[in-house]
């Protein structure tokens, strides 16, 4: 596969979570210099993709206030990120689909680049740091639906597990 360019490329800001860690509240919607974590993931991310769109499942009249488009996991099991992937792999315009957890800022404002130069042959890059990959970070193709649907179908949760069946 070759780098897909910045026009093939949706972002999905993966805002799916219950925030169980933090008493069921939306991480996305936390104050953070001057707007919110999500204003600042969008800023990041906008200028790397050819358009974005939010994976939500709850909270939705506050996300629209964002003005971009809502996709929700097709169901209600609240399935992780895995679901997101599944949602914006079934709605996204582009060949690719490159997913970014709601509550991390400051990634690489290159992040897409990076991720992109990555592919290889696998339909699948995913971000590492020296502590190791960070999977929700990742770069996916719309080829990776089918399988992503027969994963979690059999009970597939891990981000890293799906990723490293892929050859990521």
């Amino acid at each position: 596969m070759t780098a897909p360019p910045r026009e093939a490329i949706t972002g999905l800001v993966l805002c799916g979570g219950l925030g169980r860690r933090m008493g069921g509240i939306e991480k996305a919607l936390l104050p953070w210099v001057g707007g919110t974590l999500l204003h600042a993931v969008l800023a990041r991310l906008e200028p790397q993709v050819a358009a974005v769109a939010l994976n939500a499942n709850r909270a939705f009249d506050r996300y629209a206030a964002f003005g971009r488009p809502i996709w929700r996991d097709e169901t209600t099991a609240q399935l992780g990120p895995l679901a997101g992937w599944l949602a914006g792999l079934q709605r996204a315009p582009t060949e690719w689909l490159l997913s970014v957890p709601c509550d991390t800022p400051r990634f690489p404002a290159d992040l897409a680049a990076r991720l992109a130069a990555s592919v290889g042959r696998a339909p699948l890059a995913i971000a590492a740091t020296a502590d190791g990959p960070q999977p929700v970070f990742a770069l996916l193709h719309r080829r990776l639906a089918a399988p992503l649907a027969a994963a979690l179908a059999l009970g597939e949760r891990g981000v890293a597990r799906f990723a490293d069946a892929q050859g990521a």
